[in-house]
């Protein structure tokens, strides 16, 4: 119970990678707040929960949405321990092809997210002088992927929010850390060809691909007394896709 009456946010926590952590969280004794765009998912998801889990529709490219659901969380609460950013989405085409609306809209929720929502919890977690925030970054955030222009980019911005907010705030007690999953199952990869999970597998030295619940492992961990002492890490996750 390594997380006992501690306050984790979960965004996009309805479905997929985002589901299975906030799931890990409580099972370890945490209350959640999780956030998602999908109101059905996200009821059914914090139902799932426990009592005290809690839903909030939230787009988090709004800074007024994201700041009204972590005054909400904190006002319920108490307190903010976790950050868990989450959300993100893809829109994938060759860059010469790629619209810029989809550009736009990935980087919108994808980093200027992760922007937001931090943002908006560490005042809380500075005063506190104790909070963790993990991102969901990916390993093409570091290797590049063709036909990804928009969520390499992305999730490279991640990394380097990652490190830069690690430098701002480890002073105040609020470590922050990333997770770069590989080629795992979820519904955002299920709708590729054969050929192309072929092709990922194929990289990927465990011979596998990872599920949600390997990503959620990490970033319980990161967020844990057991990584007190690291601060602006990337753990890769990705069955040696990249070893670096």
């Amino acid at each position: 119970m390594r997380f006992k009456d501690k306050v984790v946010m979960v965004t996009g926590g309805a479905a997929g990678i985002g589901r299975v952590t906030a799931e890990a969280f409580a099972q370890e004794g945490a209350k959640l707040a999780i956030c998602d765009v999908n109101p059905e998912a996200g009821e059914a998801a914090a139902k799932a929960l426990g009592p005290e889990a809690s839903f909030q529709k939230v787009d988090v490219s709004n800074e007024k949405a994201v700041a009204e659901w972590a005054d909400h969380v904190a006002t319920r609460y108490g307190r903010i321990d976790v950050l868990v950013n989450n959300a993100g989405i893809t829109r994938d085409a060759l860059l010469l092809r790629m619209k810029e609306s989809d550009w736009d809209l990935v980087m919108a929720i994808n980093l200027k997210g992760a922007f937001l929502c931090t943002k908006a919890v560490v005042r809380v977690m500075a005063q506190q002088r104790a909070g963790r925030i993990v991102n969901v970054a990916s390993v093409v955030g570091v290797v590049g992927n063709v036909g990804q222009a928009n969520y390499v980019a992305s999730k490279a911005g991640l990394i380097g929010l990652t490190k830069t907010v690690a430098r701002e705030f480890a002073a105040r007690g609020i470590t922050v850390n990333a997770v770069a999953p590989g080629f795992i199952e979820t519904q955002m990869t299920a709708v590729l060809s054969d050929k192309v999970k072929e092709l990922f597998l194929a990289q990927i030295p465990l011979g596998r691909a990872g599920s949600p619940a390997d990503v959620a492992g990490a970033v319980t961990f990161l967020a844990s007394d057991q990584a007190a002492y690291l601060t602006g890490q990337v753990i890769h996750v990705s069955g040696g896709m990249y070893m670096g």
